[in-house]
């Protein structure tokens, strides 16, 4: 008489095997699960958390449509993974909104159709704490800033700079302006606070908007970080520009380089020569 027994330890994929007296049975096969395709999805320096989860869906929607796979990570999930993760330890003490905007390290990033999005954002973290480790913050500990500080002037500068000869410029701007109690007037923070993308103009209601990420209203740092940094931008951020006295910089146009400056008066000329505003 023939039986019919199930094969076990070969995950979902079991087979089956006759056994008796016969001894032309079949072998036994096992049908090998289809290997998981290896997906990549690249962050660009001084994406936000709302711009990462976008290219989340973007490419997830082109693993669809160009590799036939259908990846576990959706937009929403890496929201609600975002959520859910805390801010390195190191931090925690000073980050002040339960935030993780600063901490998702920008880079390259492979995930297969199983990668769960608590497990890529885990990665980024993963990637940051390696990042930070080797940044040296003995010039910022000694104007009294916080490893959080850095983060937010780091991302303040990947926002505002396009050169990277002008990161430490930039940074050299917040550090004078922080030292002498002005207000840093960067309209990155406004434009993140209000949720205004950099296609569109800054209206004067928004420039007088009660936000505490309007910089040209309230002093010293915003809340947070504007975006998430990369590794240039930190180090900027940690170590300015030394021996100079810039208060003042604008984008000259036409070009992706600014005109730095001390002096207010000067300042204001190139602003109405450049064709922004004449008072």
């Amino acid at each position: 008489m023939l039986a019919v027994v199930a094969l076990v330890g070969v995950g979902a994929f079991a087979a089956a095997a006759w056994v008796g007296g016969d001894d032309q049975a079949p072998t036994p096969t096992v049908t090998a699960p289809p290997p998981l395709a290896r997906l990549t999805i690249i962050f660009p320096e001084g994406f936000t958390i709302r711009e990462m989860a976008d290219r989340v869906a973007a490419v997830r929607r082109i693993a669809i449509a160009k590799r036939g796979v259908t990846p576990r990570l959706t937009r929403d999930g890496y929201l609600r993974a975002v959520s859910r993760t805390l801010a390195p330890s190191r931090f925690r003490a000073d980050v002040q909104r339960d935030s993780l905007e600063g901490f998702l390290f920008p880079a390259s990033y492979e995930f297969t159709q199983k990668t769960t999005a608590l497990e890529l954002v885990a990665d980024q973290l993963r990637a940051f704490r390696q990042r930070f480790r080797g940044v040296d913050l003995a010039y910022a500990r000694s104007k009294n800033l916080t490893p959080y500080d850095i983060l937010i002037i780091a991302s303040m500068i990947e926002k505002e700079t396009a050169v990277p000869s002008e990161r430490r410029l930039v940074a050299a701007v917040i550090y004078n302006r922080l030292r002498n109690r002005m207000p840093l007037g960067i309209d990155a923070t406004v434009r993140y606070g209000l949720n205004i993308p950099g296609t569109e103009s800054l209206t004067k209601a928004a420039l007088r908007s009660p936000s505490p990420y309007n910089t040209r209203i309230h002093k010293g740092l915003p809340p947070t970080p504007i975006a998430n940094p990369g590794l240039a931008s930190i180090r900027a951020a940690a170590n300015p520009a030394r021996g100079v006295d810039y208060l003042y910089y604008v984008r000259k146009p036409k070009s992706l380089s600014h005109y730095f400056t001390a002096d207010e008066h000067a300042f204001l000329r190139k602003v109405c020569e450049y064709g922004y505003a004449c008072n």
